[in-house]
């Protein structure tokens, strides 16, 4: 592969770039599951840029991409006009589940990269002591992981990937694992770092799922759409730093990347309003969350509508789990959405006005005509003579269109909402699926 690369002329170098790249995973399909769909786009010098979507949409395998360490399965990533085939200099990553060796010391950590770069001890030393200092944890340096909170342990991740002067920061969902508080205190401290040049980084790409972590930190928000993972939109966010989130122009651009995840694209509303298959990726709501969230919509003060920002805020949901709760509501047909705004339907108000085997009644009858899964299970069940199965049965047939991971999230959502609806039941010891009233 040759390391210097002609783009076309619509396509900038810029500081990191994707070109027309794809990525398909393998499954029982001859085809595989295609996750990413011809991605074009450029990191511009001196921008942020943040990257939203559904769960599914692709957005950190895109990451893992820029950062060389997932290979496309078309198309190319580059650095400053030079292909990615393998990690580079000059692009560090912040990974979201934090990605701390244990045993080592939070210097020894922070030290890591630039060991692997053959830097000399001496100057190690001082450049991780500097990062460790600029990230605001001096005084932790011989503590352990485990000696630290999810900030702090955060605050390491950080310091190692800026301790290596990086050209390009990428984020990924760096925030998602910390309570409210932390994350809004990491994220300012981010924005401050960026605005007053305290790093030399010339450009972050941040995936979130946080729609106002994006319009806060970000001069672009991308909006992926899913199934598979495509640029939607890229909107610009015009606003001064530091900004202000009761600002109207915040607020409307909140509502307008709202109403983008919750509006469904005309090629994919078509897709959507065929059936959906057996190995459909279900989301991973539970029942308890769906039930709460439609009590609290049919009563004062939505009666039934309400606006998906202010949802959010007024009931203390997180931008991810709210997105997979309207997700599922409307592919059981409790509600609809779009344009920003969720409508309860008829079915579920008589749901949340319902007592408890009444609504269950409800949810099993939802629950076989949307989630062809369930409804493949209950058959199997119903035709054997012991009526009785194998997960590994189901498992094997998701896996035609899953990867063993996906099918496994799909077939443990379906189980659990089975079993609520009293649908069938479920051994997990033995891993048996049945009729038995346990």
């Amino acid at each position: 592969m040759p390391a210097e690369i002609t783009f076309a002329a619509d396509v900038g170098t810029g500081l990191v770039a994707a070109h027309q790249v794809c990525k398909t995973y393998a499954t029982g399909e001859a085809a595989g599951r295609l996750v990413l769909d011809h991605i074009d786009f450029t990191l511009k010098e001196g921008e942020i840029v943040a990257i939203l979507g559904k769960s599914g949409s692709g957005k950190s395998t895109f990451l893992r991409i820029l950062a060389g360490l997932t290979e496309p399965s078309e198309g190319f990533a580059s650095y400053r006009g030079r292909r990615i085939d393998d990690p580079v200099n000059g692009v560090a990553m912040v990974f979201q589940s934090f990605a701390l060796f244990p045993w080592l010391t939070v210097l020894g950590n922070v030290e890591l990269g630039l060991e692997a770069q053959g830097v000399p001890l001496d100057e190690r030393h001082r450049r991780a002591i500097a990062a460790i200092d600029l990230i605001g944890l001096d005084g932790f340096e011989s503590a352990y992981p485990k000696e630290l909170s999810g900030g702090m342990r955060q605050r390491v991740g950080f310091a190692r990937a800026l301790v290596v002067n990086p050209d390009v920061l990428l984020l990924d969902e760096p925030f998602s694992q910390l309570d409210v508080l932390t994350a809004e205190t990491l994220r300012g401290d981010v924005e401050d770092l960026w605005r007053d040049r305290r790093v030399p980084t010339k450009g972050i790409i941040l995936v979130s799922h946080n729609i106002e972590d994006a319009v806060f930190l970000a001069d672009r928000i991308i909006v992926f759409g899913s199934d598979p993972g495509c640029i939607r939109a890229d909107i610009p966010v015009p606003l001064p730093r530091p900004r202000d989130q009761t600002n109207p122009i915040f607020r409307s651009l909140v509502d307008q990347v709202y109403a983008l995840l919750t509006t469904v694209p005309g090629t994919e509303a078509k897709r959507r309003a065929e059936p959906i298959g057996l190995g459909y990726r279900i989301p991973d709501a539970s029942i308890q969350q769906l039930t709460g969230l439609l009590e609290a919509l049919s009563q004062p003060p939505y009666e039934g509508r309400a606006d998906l920002p202010k949802l959010a805020e007024s009931e203390h949901l997180s931008t991810d789990d709210l997105m997979v709760m309207v997700e599922t509501l409307q592919l059981l047909g409790f509600a609809q959405a779009g344009g920003g705004d969720i409508e309860v339907l008829p079915a579920g108000r008589t749901f949340a006005a319902a007592d408890l085997q009444h609504r269950k009644q409800i949810f099993n009858d939802h629950m076989r005509r949307a989630v062809p899964l369930a409804a493949h299970i209950r058959r199997v069940l119903d035709e054997r003579p012991g009526h009785s199965a194998p997960e590994g049965r189901f498992l094997a047939e998701l896996e035609d269109y899953l990867s063993e991971k996906e099918a496994r999230q799909v077939f443990e959502t379906v189980i659990n909402w089975g079993r609520y609806a009293e649908l069938f039941a479920y051994d997990i010891d033995s891993g048996v699926l049945s009729l038995e009233n346990p």
